[in-house]
């Protein structure tokens, strides 16, 4: 019996395609530029370039041409894309077949910043240890951002704010102003506030305007703990959950809604994405 590795023709013509180099190429498809695909693979711009030229290579093939800003597939690229599609769900299926409820595969998950720190060391550590062959990527952004990236497939799993009668709410929290006296005292009120569309924003502003009182931006800034930092300094107000600061921290101004805390995963999602979830929903109603 002739052995697999003595047929030169055999094996000159067996190539393997990795499976994550053809969810690189779909995706470029499906979002229609590096740029979106590379968000929606959790890869560099770089990277995924690099990924598109070793698939290339190991089929000898050009799978896009340039036309203007817009990448074309060629007439190998949609050859290749049908049955990209075709591997990729056979491939998932035989995943969900043969794991025999165990749970593998990649989940998306993206996270506000005020649960980043208490998930990333808590949850997300513990469902690893549980179940070491699933693979986690992890987005952290507002959460407008976050669910619009759910909506287009691009994350698996959501764990971020709402109003506090959101049907999906797994908690609810109060909303606390946070900075100096001497702050609340001043004609012209000092706020510290992220980017929009934040809601924590909204609702100071919101407050403030329903009391009559003048308010002034005096910081705004894309990042949490610059937040923090502005507000512990003195620079100005804001308003966060109780895990933005300890209690002491805290002090009366005006009244403001509470929040809810959701943990939500797309229609259809995988066993893993569901049982983080689960996870992530029973830590954060302990919060």
């Amino acid at each position: 019996m002739t052995a697999l590795t003595d047929n030169p023709v055999r094996a000159r013509t067996t190539i393997n395609m990795p499976t994550n180099l053809l969810r690189s190429f779909v995706a470029i498809v499906d979002v229609g530029s590096m740029l979106g695909a590379a968000e929606q693979v959790y890869v560099t711009q770089s990277a995924l370039s690099l990924q598109i030229k070793r698939l290339e290579d190991m089929i000898q093939q050009p799978l896009f041409v340039r036309e203007g800003r817009r990448l074309v597939l060629t007439a190998q690229g949609g050859l290749l894309l049908d049955y990209a599609r075709r591997v990729l769900a056979l491939h998932d299926e035989a995943v969900t077949a043969v794991s025999s409820g165990q749970v593998a595969g990649p989940v998306r998950i993206g996270m506000v910043q005020d649960f980043a720190e208490t998930l990333l060391s808590g949850v997300l550590t513990h469902f690893a240890e549980l179940h070491p062959d699933a693979q986690i990527y992890v987005r952290v952004a507002g959460t407008a951002e976050l669910l619009g990236l759910l909506d287009q497939d691009g994350l698996d799993l959501v764990v971020g704010y709402a109003a506090a009668d959101d049907v999906e709410a797994v908690g609810v929290a109060p909303m606390v102003w946070y900075g100096s006296r001497e702050n609340v005292l001043r004609d012209v009120v000092p706020l510290a506030v992220l980017e929009r569309p934040c809601r924590f924003r909204e609702a100071a502003i919101t407050s403030l305007e329903a009391a009559g009182r003048p308010w002034r931006i005096a910081v705004e800034t894309p990042n949490l703990s610059s937040l923090r930092a502005a507000v512990e300094a003195g620079l100005g107000l804001t308003c966060r959950t109780p895990l933005f600061l300890p209690a002491d921290r805290s002090i009366e101004l005006l009244p403001l809604p509470d929040v809810a805390i959701i943990v939500r995963h797309g229609t259809g999602a995988a066993k893993t994405a569901t049982r983080l979830a689960d996870l992530a929903a029973d830590v954060l109603r302990s919060l």
